[in-house]
């Protein structure tokens, strides 16, 4: 059973229970007072009735959401719009949104935790109440965003807490689909938080600016409200949009704090917010005054951190860091997560081989600046000829940007075809897995994988908006691709619509130093713009001082003190592959941990990182829906803490893809294409680790 006592009575007595965490919080025999957390700036409380409005559709029910059509908003858009486009876009963002691929059938707000379905017009709304600050950091300006959502189906006897630190760069309800459905369904509070790499941007040829409920202001008189202002005197400002019109800063790319290095601290916060709220909405009031006692902390009330991609690795990296023992148990799925490997090292073999060590934990921004070189050229090899968005990848392009690596050395081969095999061939043989081959046309040609080169290496270079790091920028364009203002500020939508990484809500990446000027990056020098791309990998490779410092900052140990934890990734992840993150944590953890470790680790067959993908051609026929397997995850984690149960042992889920035409895959079905999580998996197919030779046995 889990270490916390559950009350058994609506309230209690609480003059033996700490405050936000804290055990000895104390004076006197007297329950204490509930203290707002420091951090914590303005709250802003909202409480929605669940059904022209709720905490997770914005009041669209489980079928608005599904609609393709979005919900209005207005020219001037309000706060509430913004609201409920940024869950809808949010939500969709992070799942299969076909009713083929499961979505309102085997998961969904509609779909109760026993699996029931409700197919009625409007199910699935949440009632509750809504509490959004910003965390402060010591100059009083935005470090990050909290929220809290409290449903009013709570039970404040058997209180909980599950965190939905946002997926990607995302805003606050970034992983709304993701974590927080699955809370608010249990009727636990939800702590979410932007990580402080939300979705924050600033349009300086205006000096516009974001404020925390995604309504504009000039920055200049917004001030410390404002989610996000790029760090530039008057006089620079000035001097930068004279010779780079219509550009923008993005928080996570320009903010010059390196978010990533807190977004565990940011998700313990988000958790202690929860605690203050819950003990504000449900305590008694201390005899004789009006402030609320300390009913809920630490020691009573059950957390689990879970969330998505950055979201999960937040998580993680807030289980290592958690010396107040808020965390009861952790759910990642398909993290991205940077370790320091062990000083013995570790080793992974797949079916019996072993990979290179050089294959094992490398760093994102190492494997993303790498995948930014090479995938367009790797697209064209023979193997993936029918990569789903092949045709997304110019051809022309693509045999430039293959030309370039080799003319520079990084690959070989005299000719267009045997350049991209090799350039195929390297991408495997740095560590990512055969799986997904196909997969590194759409990553490019969505701007995945550039968009997060560019983000992450001004992130870590602490750079500015001005520095144009390896001739990047962010700009509104034209229809010739330069540079250009736009007909409506994308500022305006910008909380609804945007996902914090341009290309984002009409806002993309530009290649100031092309040949011609300044134009996207996908028509520079008819190479991709080959030698921004090779600038940024050889900030990696050169390297460069600061850019390692900043990773360095990032990297977790493995140390989950012993918690329990389940991580769920998908074998074919393209964008974050496992032997990169998950295969390298799950042993980096055994080595550290050793015989006290408690971490399962879950490789699905046949996913990927992006579900919400799952509907274009190839990828339908192709794979499963990871976000099925997260749920179970998520369920297994409740039961063992609340109900004593054991998790399974680490294992590979043998999945069937749909099969069938490319863009018409037949209906997914849990008996023909998901076998669970198996409580007792056969030989064949359980993840072993060798402490011994400290490596990870994965199976073929």
């Amino acid at each position: 059973m889990q270490r916390k006592m559950l009350f058994a009575l609506p309230f209690i007595a609480v003059g033996a229970l700490g405050a936000c965490g804290s055990d000895d919080d104390v004076t006197g025999g007297l329950p204490t007072v509930n203290t707002k957390p420091a951090y914590v700036g303005t709250i802003v409380t909202t409480t929605y009735n669940g059904s022209t409005d709720d905490l997770l559709t914005g009041g669209l029910g489980w079928d608005g959401l599904q609609s393709a059509t979005p919900p209005a908003v207005s020219a001037t858009p309000t706060a509430r719009e913004l609201r409920t486009r940024a869950l809808y876009n949010n939500y969709r963002a992070l799942v299969d949104m076909t009713t083929n691929g499961g979505y309102g059938v085997l998961y969904g707000p509609n779909v109760a935790l026993d699996g029931t379905v409700n197919s009625a017009a409007g199910a699935g709304k949440i009632g509750g109440t809504e509490y959004l600050a910003y965390s402060l950091d010591a100059s009083g300006k935005a470090a990050a965003t909290l929220m809290v959502q409290v449903p009013s189906t709570s039970n404040a006897g058997t209180p909980c807490i599950v965190t939905a630190t946002s997926s990607g760069s995302r805003g606050v309800y970034g992983a709304v689909s993701a974590a927080a459905e699955w809370g608010l369904k249990r009727g636990c509070a939800v702590a979410y938080t932007d990580k402080g790499s939300g979705n924050g941007g600033h349009e300086l040829d205006t000096n516009t600016i974001t404020l925390i409920d995604g309504l504009t202001a000039n920055a200049a008189t917004a001030g410390t409200a404002s989610l996000f202002t790029a760090d530039l005197t008057a006089t620079e400002l000035a001097a930068y949009r004279t010779l780079f019109p219509n550009r923008y800063a993005f928080k996570h790319a320009h903010s010059r704090a390196n978010p990533e290095k807190d977004w565990g601290r940011f998700t313990l916060q988000a958790i202690e917010f929860a605690l203050y709220v819950l003990n504000e909405q449900f305590a008694p009031v201390v005899a004789g005054g009006t402030a609320k006692t300390v009913q809920f902390n630490a020691g009573n009330t059950t957390v689990i951190a879970a969330s998505a991609s950055n979201g999960a690795g937040a998580s993680l990296a807030a289980a290592e860091q958690d010396s107040a023992g808020l965390i009861d148990g952790v759910v990642a799925g398909e993290p991205q997560i940077n370790v320091r490997l062990p000083t013995s090292g570790i080793t992974v073999a797949r079916g019996g081989t072993a990979y290179a060590a050089s294959a094992i934990g490398r760093p994102l921004y190492d494997y993303t600046s790498l995948a930014n070189l090479l995938q367009p050229c790797a697209a064209y090899a023979a193997s993936n000829a029918a990569s789903p968005l092949l045709a997304a990848v110019p051809l022309a392009g693509a045999t430039g940007r293959c030309a370039a690596l080799a003319a520079a050395g990084l690959i070989s081969g005299a000719d267009f075809a045997t350049q991209a095999n090799n350039a195929l061939q390297a991408l495997i043989d740095a560590g990512w897995q055969p799986e997904s081959n196909a997969l590194h046309a759409s990553h490019w040609s969505t701007q995945a994988t550039p968009g997060v080169a560019v983000t992450y290496a001004n992130a870590y270079s602490r750079a500015r908006v001005n520095d144009n790091l390896c001739g990047f920028s962010f700009a509104t364009t034209g229809a010739t691709g330069a540079p250009a203002a736009p007909a409506v500020s994308p500022m305006l939508t910008l909380f609804g619509n945007g996902n914090g990484v341009p290309p984002t809500n009409g806002i993309n990446l530009v290649y100031n130093d092309a040949i011609g000027g300044a134009t996207l990056h996908t028509l520079a020098d008819g190479n991709f713009a080959f030698n921004g791309a090779n600038c940024l990998r050889n900030l990696w490779t050169a390297p460069n001082a600061v850019l390692r410092a900043g990773v360095e900052d990032v990297r977790v140990n493995g140390n989950l003190r012993g918690k329990p934890a389940i991580i769920v990734h998908g074998r074919a992840d393209a964008l974050v592959p496992v032997n990169f993150s998950s295969r390298a944590y799950f042993g980096t953890n055994r080595t550290v941990e050793g015989v006290a470790s408690r971490l399962t680790y879950i490789e699905v067959e046949n996913a990927q990182h992006f579900d919400a993908f799952l509907p274009l051609a190839g990828y339908d026929t192709r794979f499963v829906p990871l976000h099925y397997y997260n749920i179970q995850a998520l369920n297994l984690m409740w039961n063992r803490l609340r109900a004593g149960g054991t998790l399974p042992p680490s294992q590979v889920v043998r999945t069937t893809p749909r099969g069938g035409t490319p863009g018409a895959a037949p209906a997914i079905s849990v008996a023909t294409n998901l076998p669970p999580i198996s409580a007792t998996p056969s030989a064949a197919d359980v993840i072993n680790f060798d402490a011994a030779t400290r490596t990870v046995l994965v199976p073929q």
